[in-house]
């Protein structure tokens, strides 16, 4: 039998699903469709990682590659380092018998246990599910509401100082190599130190022949150079100085380059208690956030906490997390996050906030040059333009290629720091040296690998994109640069397999084509931005935290490869700061107005599977009530007293079963929801009185990673009245 699975997976997200789902069940079941759930958590991957849960991650992986595949895929946790030791305290706490996270792994058994933590790091559940490249829009629903109920995108005040710093020069644009392998090999990646050592790295690499494989390294020596020039920059100019990564899907790298940060925003304390710091076991990669409370345990602890607030004192004005609560930009490495934190600041008219909760101009520090000028021409757009308006603005979807870990910079197991200096090389099954790099102690040495067959669907998907929008396709690729070069020759060799006639496509820069997209979007033009993988990432996020003021109403499908699909439901972002909200005040801002749009696809999905034509018509009337649903403007509030993500469910619900209840295609279904709709019509105040009542006061979920089901279940369905008429539906 066909079923949809929906996944549990973390903090806000979560919560949402313990009440909405009961709903889409309770629905579904009528029209004979059957849902099933795997939790593919950051906690629950843990437990499957020491044989304490059954691995359903690796059972998605699976299934994605199935024709038969049908899953709805919440925002997860792409853990950092910090997140996950926290996940696996909590789980210790709870009775599971989970070992520490190893930090320098010395015995067999210790490595053995970092291997599987190193699963878990990072965006680790992206790439098993992503068996299709990513077709990612802004519903016309949303982008009219947003036309007519717009946000706003503040102006750069004139004469602003914000702007982006990045290297340019050695760094992993720069240093960038890439070939397309001509036949099927088996690689290894090797070190040769300057003792004439042999240090194998990789080994066992399969590749099949048309595959492109990159190599690349950032200059450990350059980056800290850099970084002292940055920091001196923003003191000298009197702004403040923030780090933007991607420490999740770069999970090996991105922490790297944030503990060179630490490092030199705190120098002179490196340079007098490093020492103490690393026997303590406190590494600048996690940052402040866990270097301060690991002082209290140090006889100098005081002495050095004093030296890190005189070194803030003495540097340059930080940008911070959470003013009121003291987190800074070099708290967590996981706190700022490029693809989301940039887009905020441009929409705050170029301006972050400092120490005292005030906005300022911001130096912009983003190390790796390969996608900084991206943003830096968004900046002196609307410097130069003013701020984009919602109310006219077009729009800019996404086609990127992410299909079988296409592109996954840093996220695999091809990204080292490295021990002593040599020379890098990947090598051929037969010897010969494919790409090769000088290397020093201290550089961070990447490889990636990009499959044929995923660049072969990423062209038709954007060209079926562009044909059925009848918007231009652009491809954001740089010719100068070593892995794009040998992209474009793939798709000029892809695109005259499909009919092109009539469509506009174009190939260039990241920069021209970021000014090219604005240009049209001003015009009120639409114009789909067609990506690689990490690209994907950050123009989903920017153009539509412009556009719409968040990412997370996005529509994203997946078609895989295989037939089957995978619907995402927008950006996780913001989830933790919801999480504190709901444990602090029982209140939980989270939209999920991106379930509601994966789920209508799904559903159209599982019609067509199964053949089950009630499953179209669930999905036809929820599209309709969603509608209804943004023009009465039901979306969670900002404060208490309105209505939060659990009263949106209740109004989904209530919308969905009108449509339905007044739809001729099925008149079972028809006369099924009649009733239901009633009731909840009738009841609407009693139920908005029950749902708003409970706000004010602390929530008991039972744990942050790992909530207790019956606790956070009872929080997030308070509703008697309610829950009585989705249960005995």
């Amino acid at each position: 039998m066909s079923s949809i699975i929906y996944t549990h997976t973390d903090e806000a997200p979560l919560l949402a699903t313990y009440s909405f789902l009961p709903i889409v069940e309770a629905y579904a079941a009528k029209a004979g469709v059957n849902f099933e759930t795997r939790d593919i958590s950051v906690a629950a991957r843990i437990l499957a990682q020491f044989g304490l849960a059954d691995d359903a991650l690796a059972e998605l992986g699976a299934l994605a590659k199935t024709p038969e595949a049908n899953i709805i895929k919440l925002p997860n946790v792409s853990a950092s380092i910090p997140q996950l030791k926290a996940a696996v305290k909590e789980l210790q706490e709870k009775g599971f018998d989970v070992p520490d996270y190893p930090e320098a792994p010395s015995t067999e058994e210790e490595k053995e246990i970092r291997a599987k933590y190193d699963k878990i790091k990072g965006s680790a559940v992206n790439p098993v599910l992503r068996e299709g490249n990513s077709d990612r829009r802004a519903p016309a629903s949303v982008k009219n509401y947003a036309k007519t109920h717009p946000h706003t995108n503040k102006a750069f005040t004139e004469g602003s100082k914000t702007s982006v710093a990045t290297m340019g020069a050695h760094d992993f644009a720069s240093n960038e190599k890439s070939v397309t392998v001509a036949a099927d090999d088996t690689l290894s990646i090797v070190l040769e130190t300057a003792a004439g050592d042999q240090v194998v790295l990789k080994d066992g690499l399969k590749v099949l022949a048309g595959e492109i494989i990159d190599a690349t390294k950032m200059e450990a020596a350059h980056l800290q150079a850099f970084l002292r020039n940055a920091i001196a920059t923003a003191k000298a100019t009197d702004v403040l100085f923030s780090l933007h990564l991607k420490a999740t899907m770069m999970k090996v790298s991105d922490p790297i380059i944030f503990g060179h940060v630490v490092k030199a925003f705190f120098e002179p304390v490196f340079e007098q208690y490093g020492a103490d710091l690393a026997a303590a076991g406190l590494s600048a990669n996690d940052g402040l956030g866990s270097i301060l409370p690991g002082l209290d345990a140090l006889p100098n602890g005081a002495e050095i906490k004093a030296a890190f607030e005189k070194a803030i004192a003495d540097g340059p004005r930080m940008s911070y997390v959470n003013s009121d609560k003291g987190i800074t930009n070099l708290h967590v490495p996981s706190d700022v996050i490029v693809d989301a934190s940039m887009p905020a600041l441009v929409r705050n008219g170029g301006r972050l906030w400092g120490a005292d909760g005030g906005e300022d101009d911001t130096l912009a520090v983003i190390p790796d040059s390969s996608y900084a000028g991206v943003y830096q021409a968004v900046i002196e757009d609307c410097k130069e333009h003013g701020p984009l308006d919602p109310a006219t603005i077009g729009t800019v979807p996404n086609v990127g290629l992410m299909a079988q870990a296409a592109e996954e910079y840093g996220s695999h197991d091809k990204t080292f720091e490295i021990a002593e200096a040599g020379t890098v090389r990947i090598l051929a099954a037969d010897g010969t040296v494919l790409i090769e790099h000088d290397v020093e102690a201290g550089d961070i040495w990447r490889a990636c690998q990009t499959k044929d067959i995923p660049v072969q669907d990423w062209v038709k998907l954007a060209v079926t994109r562009a044909r059925a929008s009848g918007m231009p396709a652009i491809f954001w690729l740089n010719e100068s640069r070593a892995h794009d070069a040998e992209i474009i020759k793939k798709v000029n060799a892809y695109l005259p397999d499909h009919d092109t006639d009539g469509l506009e496509i174009k190939i260039l820069s990241p920069e021209l084509a970021t000014s090219y997209s604005l240009a049209r979007m001003r015009r009120g033009e639409d114009t789909i931005s067609v990506t690689g993988n990490v690209l994907r990432d950050y123009n989903t996020d920017l153009f539509p935290i412009l556009e719409l003021g968040t990412s997370a109403k996005m529509l994203s499908v997946v078609p895989l490869i295989a037939g089957g699909g995978l619907f995402e439901t927008g950006a996780g972002g913001s989830a933790p700061k919801h999480v504190q909200q709901l444990v602090e005040e029982d209140y939980l801002r989270w939209d999920s107005l991106g379930e509601f749009f994966a789920l209508v696809p799904s559903l159209e999905k599982y019609a067509e599977q199964a053949g089950a034509p009630a499953a179209q018509v669930l999905a036809d009337t929820l599209d309709r009530a969603t509608g209804t649903f943004l023009n009465e403007d039901r979306s969670p509030g900002r404060k208490l007293g309105s209505t939060d993500n659990r009263g949106s469910h209740f109004y989904l619900a209530l919308y969905w079963a009108e449509e339905v209840a007044k739809q001729t295609d099925d008149a079972a279904l028809a006369a099924a929801f009649g009733p239901l709709a009633k009731t909840l019509r009738d009841n609407e105040s009693v139920i908005a009185e029950e749902l708003i009542a409970v706000q004010g006061k602390p929530a008991d979920i039972g744990g942050y990673y790992y909530p207790d089901a019956e606790k956070t279940s009872k929080v997030m369905r308070p509703s008697a009245t309610l829950n009585e008429a989705i249960d005995s539906f």
